[in-house]
């Protein structure tokens, strides 16, 4: 059987990987060996960034909550046990938002929490 020359799915992989590597910095945007290594090494920055966020966001609310809790005299433990305890369900992001847009608000919900801890 004769020999088949790959050049055309040769040529098609190196483009993809090119491609992908647009805008790289020196060499890695022009050779494909240091393209495909870069690639693949953003690639798995990529994924694991993606989980990455949403721990760096829960950090965020969850600061932001404890700094509206701390203005009303309470830690953010004993808000968000508080706010268990009342049978209030807010997730960490709203209860953020709250607590930057609304003050009156959050602070309802301060006094919500310190009444089913007492």
């Amino acid at each position: 059987m004769p020999r088949t020359k790959g050049g055309v799915v040769t040529r098609r992989r190196h483009k993809r990987v090119l491609k992908l590597a647009k805008g790289y910095f020196g060499s890695k945007h022009t050779l494909f060996r240091t393209a495909k290594a870069q690639v693949m090494k953003s690639l798995s920055y990529a994924y694991r960034d993606r989980r990455n966020k949403k721990r760096v966001f829960r950090r965020l609310w969850i600061a932001r909550i404890n700094a509206g809790a701390r203005l009303n005299d309470l830690s953010y433990s004993r808000l968000m046990h508080g706010l268990k305890l009342a049978n209030v369900d807010i997730n960490r992001k709203m209860l953020s938002e709250v607590a930057i847009n609304d003050p009156a608000a959050f602070k309802g919900l301060c006094d919500v929490a310190k009444k089913a801890l007492a």
